[in-house]
């Protein structure tokens, strides 16, 4: 059996017409220095940032404030990708210009979240599995026409007393897999993301055995379902302690345990792990992403970022609604855009100025 036949019998989205595209986005997104800018945030989770500087949730407010962060001076020199919101793929800017001019002109790579959301899984305690396979198909097809290259899909787990279960890591696994599956049939490429939540009193290296325990069955699985991993990216947790633990571990030991849970787990075929803040201050997603950048050690993948409020913390806050602090607003995004894509290259400093230490956790955290 030839070579090219072997790799045809592995699955058809190694036959399919999208395969070299998807190659070449994966590739794309992971460019050395550049990360993701996650805009995705449900119009409810929006809402509660609006509330807290004084700001009504409607769709004029939505649109200006993503239209601030879309026509920041040169924000594609740091974000190869950004993540949209459904209502926000449709937007057009005040001017009338589509939301997606807007973003392609700035170099930018679209994608798009496509769960529905967390169910619970009956029997557990409290853990959950992500909803939205129903009309998948459909709804990447609408969306590679909209303009979306790329897609994202967030499952859930968490650490605790016999936690996470095999069958919550077994249930996300699959979610995960079949979502990939059908991205790639139509034209997307899948970002993978088992998150889990920081919420526990865990240790380090209780979140390390966790964590690796995950990535294994999300990898086996995805197998499985014959993706294509050159045409996958990887959105992961940092590892790191539970937010009640006593002990606060230095940057170096996060990129210590991370970098091995990598390791032993996650193929060098995958061009992007595009790391989630999962609720560390702007500071501390920045410093950790440096130290996990600046270890000695094998790495072959782009280790990079894909942050929403570890990006917008400061330009929401600073902007408050007023069409007078959109430059400044623009500013403080540009700044930790600039600060994160310092920290990819292993080249940030060991604190940036106007980075916030404010914390960004919120227990268990939905979008």
């Amino acid at each position: 059996m030839s070579a090219n036949a072997v790799l045809n019998g592995i699955g058809s989205v190694y036959k399919s017409k999208y395969a070299e595209e998807l190659k070449a986005t994966a590739k794309a997104i992971a460019t050395r220095g550049k990360g993701i800018l996650a805009a995705d945030e449900s119009n409810a989770t929006i809402g509660k940032r609006f509330e807290k500087i004084g700001l009504e949730n409607n769709e004029t407010n939505r649109r200006d404030y993503r239209e601030l962060l879309f026509r920041s001076a040169g924000w594609g020199n740091y974000c190869s990708g950004v993540i949209l919101f459904d209502e926000t793929i449709r937007q057009k800017a005040a001017d009338g210009t589509p939301f997606v001019d807007l973003i392609k002109q700035a170099g930018v790579i679209i994608g798009i979240k496509l769960d529905k959301g967390t169910a619970p899984i009956l029997g557990t305690n409290g853990e959950t599995a992500t909803t939205g396979l129903d009309g998948l198909a459909a709804r990447c097809v609408e969306y590679y026409n909209l303009g979306a290259r790329f897609a994202k899909w967030r499952a859930v787990l968490k650490i605790g007393a016999g936690e996470p279960s095999d069958i919550s890591i077994i249930e996300n696994a699959h979610g995960l897999a079949r979502y990939a599956s059908i991205c790639q049939e139509n034209g997307l490429v899948p970002i993978i993301e088992p998150e889990i939540l920081m919420d526990g009193e865990h240790s380090i290296e209780t979140c390390c055995y966790a964590t690796q325990r995950v990535w294994e069955v999300v990898i086996k699985t995805l197998h499985d379902h014959r993706i294509m991993f050159e045409g996958i990216l990887l959105k992961p947790n940092m590892v790191t302690q539970g937010t009640e633990y006593k002990d606060k571990p230095t940057p170096q030991q996060i990129a210590h345990y991370t970098v091995l849970a990598l390791q032993r787990t996650i193929p060098p075929a995958i061009p992007g792990i595009m790391f989630l803040s999962g609720g560390q201050s702007e500071e501390e997603a920045s410093v950790n992403l440096n130290a996990i950048n600046a270890l000695d050690a094998v790495k072959p993948w782009t280790l990079s970022f894909s942050y929403g409020r570890a990006l917008q913390n400061s330009a929401i806050k600073t902007w408050k609604g007023d069409k007078n602090n959109v430059a400044a607003a623009q500013a403080a995004f540009l700044a930790r855009a600039k600060a994160n894509s310092e920290a990819q290259l292993g080249k940030h400093p060991s604190h940036s100025s106007g980075a916030s230490d404010e914390k960004l956790f919120v227990a268990n955290y939905k979008y």
